[in-house]
């Protein structure tokens, strides 16, 4: 699981990547109506596509002559578990951490 939890974060560390399954998240997209809001060269974008495929946050698939992406709901669904209880892993730590903290203020005289 911590494997292919690092290729997801890391893939999504990169504001173009981010930017691309903020996109894809209203929908699936061309590769070159992606491209588009990015100043750089298609090849360069492509690679951007390539990780975020890689690490299994889309599917692109061919339609003719033309490339479409999809978000991968389910990898989204998968971060979003993780995160979810990390959040309540630290809400238990820092809620047993309040207490301890009332019972040493309860003990001063």
């Amino acid at each position: 699981m911590e494997n292919y939890l690092s290729a997801r974060f890391n893939a999504l560390g990169d504001a173009t990547r981010l930017a691309v399954v903020e996109r894809l998240s209203g929908g699936s997209q061309t590769v070159s109506d992606l491209a588009k809001a990015h100043p750089m060269v298609l090849s360069a974008f492509t690679k951007h596509l390539g990780i975020l495929e890689r690490a299994g946050l889309i599917t692109t698939e061919k339609v003719g002559r033309v490339r479409i992406c999809h978000l991968n709901h389910a990898a989204m669904a998968d971060l979003e578990g993780w995160l979810t209880d990390r959040q309540a892993l630290w809400n238990r730590r820092l809620h047993r951490l309040e207490r301890l903290i009332q019972s040493e203020k309860d003990d001063l005289p």
